[in-house]
């Protein structure tokens, strides 16, 4: 704010300030500081909202139901509690709907049970979204897929992998053994989600498909997948680009699905270096990711990747590569 004073008065180009000057600088000087106190209500109203004397390891899924309708209560007109439906074992598994713009954008976490970094990181981004939404975009936030995973801190759901669970074109566990994975489906085709968000733990890493069995990685859209995992680090410095180059290959994923049946513009966020994060860990992974994967979010196009088959050659030997640990 001081060189923005400097620069225009200096500008003027005299010794003294021209009548008007002072009243400009206050003016540019107190648009500032109310842009700031904005920000600071914002990140105060989040850390508010993300505190509980509960630590995130012991947490169960009642806690984030808690936590979703706080920030219902806290944000009126800017998010909203929706129904995904119910799971195979009849619990509701529940997310919020943030904001009201045309181009609809999901964040879902928590594919598997044991990955409470990923719930508490999607806690994160819900808060800072409920309250300042992405012009332009309506944000659904699924901070818990696997419901009876997270509560008993298991990775699978009725002894499935629920992010092995989608249809896929080398192949997959199910498809749909699980009505979580149904549901989740279901959603993305009938509000037609753009762009998404799958959170895990752990491989600091934020990738892209085709992340399936194949030697044949490449999409049409590869340099604009880069550019978005590029823009979702810049404050972790995780590693980006390809999920099969990175981590390895895994058929049956929400990521490869999303992109393959419906040209969503899929990425996945692999937090952090461990699946039982301590508390100041947790709210690491909150810092360095949230502004990135709102970076990425805001970048979304306004439809739909066109070219979204898989053109190329399955190789089932590469099955063995996948280690079910990310």
């Amino acid at each position: 704010m001081e060189a923005m004073r400097t620069e225009v008065q200096l500008g003027l180009g005299r010794s003294e300030p021209r009548k008007g000057s002072l009243t400009l600088t206050w003016t540019i000087g107190a648009a500032a500081l109310l842009f700031v106190a904005a920000v600071m209500s914002t990140v105060s109203n989040a850390d508010e909202a993300l505190a509980s004397p509960i630590a995130p390891v012991s947490r169960n899924y009642k806690d984030v139901q808690t936590f979703m309708n706080k920030i219902v209560a806290d944000n009126p007109g800017r998010a909203e509690l929706f129904d995904l439906g119910k799971n195979s074992t009849g619990e509701t598994i529940q997310g919020v709907k943030v904001g009201n713009g045309p181009i609809p954008t999901l964040v879902v976490s928590t594919h598997h049970g044991n990955e409470y970094g990923s719930t508490e990181t999607a806690k994160a981004i819900l808060a800072d979204l409920a309250a300042n939404p992405i012009a332009g975009q309506t944000t659904y936030v699924i901070p818990v897929l696997n419901v009876s995973g997270y509560n008993a801190r298991d990775r699978y759901e009725l002894n499935h992998d629920p992010n092995r669970d989608y249809p896929g074109p080398c192949g997959t566990d199910g498809p749909f053994a699980l009505k979580s994975t149904d549901l989740l489906a279901k959603f993305v085709a009938d509000k037609g989600i753009v762009t998404s968000a799958t959170l895990h733990t752990f491989s600091p890493a934020v990738v892209y498909p085709w992340g399936i069995s194949t030697h044949d990685l490449s999409t049409p859209y590869d340099a604009f997948f880069k550019q978005l995992v590029e823009a979702a680090t810049q404050e972790s410095h995780y590693a980006s680009g390809n999920n099969t180059e990175l981590i390895y290959p895994a058929d049956g994923t929400f990521e490869d699905y999303a992109f393959w049946k419906h040209g969503i513009w899929s990425i996945l966020f692999e937090l952090g270096y461990s699946h039982s994060p301590s508390d100041s860990a947790v709210a690491d992974l909150q810092r360095v990711n949230v502004p990135g994967m709102r970076r990425m979010l805001a970048m979304s196009p306004t439809q739909r990747a066109e070219k979204h088959d898989f053109t190329g050659q399955c190789d089932t030997r590469l099955r063995i590569l996948d280690r079910r640990d990310e």
